[in-house]
């Protein structure tokens, strides 16, 4: 009779941990994008729909640079302060307020 090991055969592999770590971040050094430069009008546009989702308390979705990587989200915006480069945002899933700064910001859009 043929008896399964499991998981436990592949546990000589989870040795090194270190591994991958490394690797991991290798993968993650290869999958990083620059920043984009915004145009001013594209700028404009963001803060007028912050502004506009602010008031209305509408959804928005937000794509945000961050560490290398465009990260898409979707929430509310709870406050805006343009000449601080800051704003508030609640995330949808799990409520959480995210402060960040309006330079990160790539793309918003109304729900």
């Amino acid at each position: 009779m043929n008896d399964d090991r499991g998981m436990k055969k592949w546990r000589p592999f989870a040795s090194m941990p270190e591994q991958y770590t490394g690797l991991q971040e290798v993968i993650n050094k290869q999958t990083e994008v620059p920043q984009p430069v915004l145009t001013e009008e594209q700028m404009e546009q963001i803060n007028f729909t912050l502004i506009e989702a602010l008031h209305t308390n509408k959804q928005v979705y937000l794509t945000y640079y961050k560490n290398g990587h465009h990260i898409t989200d979707t929430g509310f915006i709870q406050f805006v302060d343009s000449l601080g480069d800051r704003f508030i945002f609640i995330d949808e899933v799990f409520e959480l307020k995210n402060k960040m700064r309006l330079s990160e910001l790539i793309d918003v859009r109304l729900n």
